[in-house]
């Protein structure tokens, strides 16, 4: 029988064109399965094949693991103590094995046997062919749909698929068997049977690939795709710069007649492209990527990552967009939060913020309206800047002496400790009320640190208080007070009729 085996080895080898090695181990996979059968529990079988002889040996093993893990698979492992007492010089993460009775090769049945070894060989022919193909590094899969699977479709590549999620899919395609399909590789996943490399045609990452095989600019270096941003077979945008000041970034995309960008867009089912270029100046690239649409004003809130736009009424369809299209493809192309209004909505909102601007400056750093105001139309609109913007541009400002800049940042800062003093106490306070309290419905959170303040930490204390109690700790009203201690009584109730 042994020898029937190295002919069945040889034959398949020859068949299969794939190493004596890797039929060797699929025969070795197999009988340690049918050794596996005569065995109580799930024992870890080991079968060595002699390349030359085909004489076997079967070997039941145990992986050996520290005493303090304990046994998660009792029929595969042993505790390091236990091993050392067999073979002193043993160490986690070995095995201990023991001679077995080997599965004659005639119990399996040589048909039976076959056919479990030439399923090994497709699943190590798979994994071949599935390396060499991403061996070729190519970034774009090219094939022809084959069939559908629960939605997903199945392309083939000679002898290799991959696997089309209907979530990759541009919504408006209807792919059918035969199809000739283009797509981007996005991952492999050995795990999913028949189809592992995972592809998407909505992947951004897919539109650029597009753009590098089209214009031979951008693979020579003369051109970078900074950043797309789609709205798959709808509408994209995608920022380019150009590192060579001769070739004009645009122009080299768009192609001669619109050659390029137009097998781009019939590629991708009609996608429009609107090619930016890219600007290190973070408003210059959101005003260029809100195009067609033309910008009045632009204000950048560094802090928020946002910028507020200002168009005039005639541009601010277009800057939106159908359905907010265009901003909301500007903003994943930037990066930045983009609020589009007109100059109506910007003033109220300008006016909003001085306001509030005005009165956090004149509370906190206890000034009159006319400095606090100074400081607005000079560009402070927070304290953190009055007490930390270099000096040298506060004595800049000509209504302020060296003196008045002084007393006001030494105010800002001050203020500012008491703020954070008060923030941290607040946190403290936080932790020691229960979160039944916090979450009371109708309590206002500003009353919590009163009601901490005089003892009450819990629903329970809130419910045992009196109302005239309640309104000398919180300033309620009556009728406030009473509502508020009903509702913390109401799960004292909420089991009666």
């Amino acid at each position: 029988m042994n020898r029937e085996m190295l002919m069945l080895v040889d034959a398949i080898s020859r068949e299969k064109n794939v190493e004596r090695d890797v039929v060797f181990g699929a025969v070795e996979s197999t009988l340690a399965q049918a050794t596996k059968k005569l065995h109580q529990g799930d024992v870890d079988i080991r079968v060595s094949v002699d390349r030359d002889s085909g004489d076997y040996e079967t070997f039941r093993r145990w992986h050996v693991v520290p005493d303090e893990a304990g046994l998660q698979l009792p029929d595969q492992e042993i505790l390091l103590f236990e091993a050392k007492e067999e073979m002193p010089d043993i160490e986690v993460g070995e095995y201990i094995e023991e001679a077995v009775d080997s599965v004659p090769i005639g119990r399996i049945g040589a048909m039976a046997a076959k056919q479990v070894i030439l399923q090994k060989i497709r699943d190590a022919e798979r994994e071949m062919l599935l390396n060499d193909f991403m061996s070729r590094g190519d970034k774009i899969f090219v094939g022809t749909v084959k069939r559908l699977d629960k939605g997903d479709i199945i392309v083939e590549a000679g002898r290799v698929e991959g696997r089309l999620r209907r979530s990759e899919m541009i919504a408006k395609e209807n792919l059918r068997n035969g199809d000739r399909v283009r797509a981007m590789i996005m991952e492999v996943d050995l795990t999913l049977r028949g189809a592992p490399i995972i592809l998407s045609r909505s992947a951004p990452e897919f539109m650029i690939e597009l753009f590098r095989q089209e214009v031979p600019e951008i693979e020579q270096g003369l051109l970078e795709i900074k950043s797309c941003a789609r709205d798959p077979g709808s509408r994209a945008k995608i920022a380019v710069l150009s590192h060579d000041k001769r070739v004009d970034p645009i122009g080299t995309c768009v192609g001669v007649r619109g050659t390029r960008v137009n097998a781009v867009t019939n590629e991708l089912a009609g996608e429009r492209v609107d090619i930016v270029l890219w600007s290190e100046d973070p408003a210059q690239f959101v005003i260029g990527a809100l195009a067609p649409a033309n910008v009045s004003s632009i204000v950048v809130d560094e802090e928020k990552h946002a910028m507020d736009v200002v168009v005039d009424e005639e541009n601010l369809a277009i800057a939106i967009g159908r359905g907010g299209q265009n901003v909301r493809l500007a903003s994943d192309l930037t990066g930045w939060k983009i609020n589009i209004m007109d100059a109506n909505e910007s003033a109220q909102k300008q006016a909003s913020e001085t306001d509030a601007s005005r009165k956090l400056f004149m509370e906190k750093l206890d000034v009159d309206e006319e400095i606090a105001d100074i400081l607005i139309s000079e560009g402070f609109n927070s304290l953190e800047e009055v007490a930390y913007v270099p000096i040298s541009e506060m004595l800049e400002i000509e209504a302020f002496d060296e003196d008045t800049i002084n007393e006001l940042r030494a105010r800002a800062k001050d203020a500012l400790l008491t703020m954070e003093i008060a923030r941290e106490e607040g946190v403290e306070t936080q932790s020691a009320v229960s979160q039944d309290l916090r979450d009371l419905e109708g309590l206002d959170p500003e009353l919590i640190p009163k009601l901490h303040e005089a003892g009450v930490n819990t629903r329970d204390d809130l419910a045992d208080l009196a109302v005239d109690e309640l309104t000398e700790i919180t300033g309620q009203s009556a009728d406030d007070a009473k509502a508020l201690i009903l509702k913390a009584r109401e799960h004292w109730f909420a089991g009666q009729e």
